[in-house]
């Protein structure tokens, strides 16, 4: 977060304000379950007044925060003072720092190791939770308070006999008294579909599963934290009589697991510092893989004998150190916010931000999903921003901090800050951008021209249920397109064999072939070619049934679609009275082709560009037969439905035949059905078509109608 010209001047004020602003942050965090701010934020002001306090001895005050742990009890639970004070770790952020920690570590035991001797750690997580203290009297939970500032906590008792991970009674030969210390957190998984339930619900969603897991445990109704999924990791010991300690801390966690209580898995002991950053580095590669969040890795000395010689420096022991990861979340500043057109033609707001190192990268960019996603997170371009990167998950950004901007009708305001508006035609193309009703995304109507969607176009436009080209994949058409010889489908038509014989992996044999491909699939039908056009929601039943209705192409185009869909409408007003009168309805143009489809229909064929690439390919010989001839062929219009599996031919394969003579294909048999194409293992259909006396045939006889039998 900027300060001000000059707060940095005068090192009493700097750290007055450090000071109240890290104890806001604190209360914020720690009692109101509202952090404002991201970790990385807070690490840097914290050490930034500890560096002040080491640097000016006499601004270290009682109630500094560096002197203590966190935040005062909340009002509404008892305290529970701690016998032994509960105190955090120091943080070590790079290599450096962990090298040092294990430098002064060996340099106070010194005459307990041998000669060139290096000490052993054990490495656990640093998990992302609340500490907890759980008091076992007898083998029985008596008590449990989380940390509050190190001496006195809240006592959560009854919240905290609600987990399920916590054992009520220990297992096996329990001390007298043990004071168990770790951390209530939650699962990932368990925090979404909570936060799903708080949508649905219309209440306010948490901010990530350490925030809520506080926040559970600070009800003041245990049924609330009853019904929220935490979990519990056990990390050591505080108080403890009726029983040895064991020698190392390992063996410490494997006596706790012996106990009945949980212990992290990731745990390991590790010999020297080496061990210590490569262990570090195991677990941040890993760390997306975890059920829960970590930030980070702790590193305790193993012997426990060892602690009270490495002792503790104020806030903190010397013999244990938490090694942070690189912040997940950080603050900068949202320069600009651009449009990127994917493959589909689908645009994607892009945040253009001041870099800003978060989850071990420098982060430039980031995503913004779409409009009504700013428009929630209440974005201006200029505000100052909290981006969140996890692991190899795509940067974003969180939400904006409308505390940092000037005031609202200031010059200033309008100097630095403008709302994002999404643009009216692509950024690519200059084709027409448009929002479907309902829908969250915007898009490129150019589908035939953007360059963005150039290779996904041609793909759909020669799969084997549209033109038809085979040989024409994935690797050809990335070399096709990322060398400038396909610009549209119809530049396909252009290509001859011994330019595309000079592309990797593509012989003279197999150039030829695919050009031989691509001037069969010149003969086509209206159908198929409108499928292969990539219209949005036009599928193959959808061309087929536009094909069947207007013919012809070009009346197609010419079509008024505001007019005709409001010609339906009106006719099928017209056949609900007729049907309530007792008559005959009249015929509805385009049945089950609604106003989404007629709506993208207009859109495509007004697009001057998408016009321009379907006068290319009839211009390159693509045609067809009038879908009305086809009509007429041999099948005279007939209606097919087929079942059960085909001894010569796929269904797939005889709904083709049947189209390409004339005839129709439905899905379900219904007394309008001509005839019922038969296989092995035909079901229902079968026995339904007996029913209504539709006739049945079979491959042979369906050959013979279509006359077909020398063929």
């Amino acid at each position: 977060m900027a300060d001000a010209p000059g707060e940095r001047s005068d090192p009493r004020d700097r750290a007055a304000r450090l000071r109240d602003r890290i104890e806001r942050w604190n209360h914020e965090y720690y009692v109101l379950d509202s952090p404002s701010v991201p970790d990385a934020e807070y690490d840097r002001a914290f050490r930034e007044l500890q560096d002040l306090e080491r640097d000016h001895p006499e601004l270290a005050t009682d109630d500094s925060p560096t002197q203590r742990v966190g935040a005062a009890p909340q009002a509404g639970f008892g305290s529970v003072r701690h016998a032994i004070p509960m105190l955090s770790l120091n943080n070590a952020f790079d290599d450096d720092e962990v090298l040092a920690f294990d430098r002064r570590a060996s340099e106070l035991l010194g005459d307990l190791l041998p000669p060139d001797a290096q000490i052993d750690y054990c490495g656990e997580l640093k998990y992302d939770g609340l500490a907890l203290s759980l008091r076992y009297e007898g083998g029985r939970l008596v008590s449990a308070a989380t940390r509050g500032d190190g001496s006195t906590g809240e006592d959560v008792t009854a919240n905290v006999r609600t987990i399920r991970a916590v054992p009520l009674r220990l297992r096996g030969a329990a001390p007298a008294l043990i004071e168990v210390r770790g951390e209530a957190l939650m699962y990932k998984a368990d925090f979404e579909r909570m936060n799903a339930r708080q949508r649905a619900s219309g209440e306010r969603e948490f901010v990530n599963p350490r925030n809520a897991a506080a926040g559970s445990l600070r009800q003041l109704d245990p049924a609330m934290t009853a019904a929220r999924p935490l979990r519990f990791f056990a990390y050591g010991v505080g108080e403890l009589d009726g029983a040895a300690e064991p020698e190392t801390h390992a063996g410490l966690l494997d006596w706790l697991v012996a106990l009945g209580l949980p212990v992290g898995a990731e745990r390991r002991v590790l010999r020297g510092p080496q061990a210590l950053l490569g262990f570090y580095r195991e677990m941040q590669s890993g760390r997306a893989r975890l059920p829960y969040d970590i930030d980070g890795v702790v590193y305790k000395v193993d012997r426990l004998a060892w602690h009270e010689r490495l002792g503790f420096v104020a806030r903190a022991p010397r013999f244990a150190i938490a090694h942070k990861f690189p912040a997940e979340e950080a603050v900068t500043e949202l320069l600009d916010i651009e449009i990127q057109v994917g493959r589909t033609g689908v645009l994607t707001p892009v945040a253009r931000l001041r870099p800003v190192f978060v989850g071990g990268t420098t982060v430039s960019n980031a995503t913004l999903h779409n409009e009504d996603e700013i428009r929630r997170k209440d974005l201006l371009i200029g505000d100052t921003v909290v981006v969140r990167r996890a692991g190899d998950v795509i940067p974003e950004v969180v939400r904006a901090l409308p505390e940092l901007r000037p005031p609202a009708g200031s010059p200033e305001f309008a100097a630095r800050l403008r709302p994002f508006e999404m643009p009216a035609s692509c950024p690519v193309c200059g084709s027409a951008a448009v929002r479907d009703d309902g829908a969250a995304a915007w898009r490129c109507v150019g589908g035939l021209y953007c360059s963005a969607q150039r290779k996904q176009a041609l793909l759909h436009y020669a799969q084997r249920r549209a033109m038809d080209i085979e040989g024409l994949g994935e690797r050809l058409v990335e070399q096709l397109v990322d060398a400038g010889m396909v610009k549209t489908p119809a530049d396909l038509y252009r290509l001859d064999a011994a330019t595309l014989a000079g592309l990797d992996r593509m012989g003279e044999k197999s150039a030829a072939n695919l050009v031989a491909a691509i001037e069969r699939s010149k003969d086509s039908s209206l159908a198929r070619f409108l499928f292969a056009l990539g219209i949005r929601l036009v599928g193959e039943e959808v061309a087929r049934q536009l094909a069947a209705e207007y013919g012809d192409l070009d009346v197609l185009l010419a079509e008024d679609w505001p007019a005709r869909q409001a010609e339906k409408a009106a006719l099928q007003k017209e056949n609900a009275r007729r049907r309530s009168r007792g008559e005959a309805p009249a015929i509805v143009p385009l049945e089950g082709i609604g106003p989404e489809i007629t709506d993208s229909l207009q859109r495509f064929f007004a697009e001057p560009h998408n016009r321009e690439v379907i006068d290319g390919l009839r211009a390159a010989g693509v045609r067809w037969a009038s879908a009305r001839a086809e009509q007429g062929g041999a099948l005279g219009g007939a209606s097919f439905v087929i079942t059960g599996t085909l001894p010569g031919m796929s269904r797939e394969q005889a709904a083709e035949l049947i189209r390409a003579h004339g005839g129709t294909v439905a899905s379900a048999v219904s007394r309008k059905t001509g005839y019922l194409l038969a296989g092995e293992a035909a079901g229902s259909k079968l026995e339904r078509a007996r029913e209504l006396g539709i006739p049945v045939i079979d491959e042979p006889a369906l050959i013979r109608m279509i006359g077909q039998e020398n063929a």
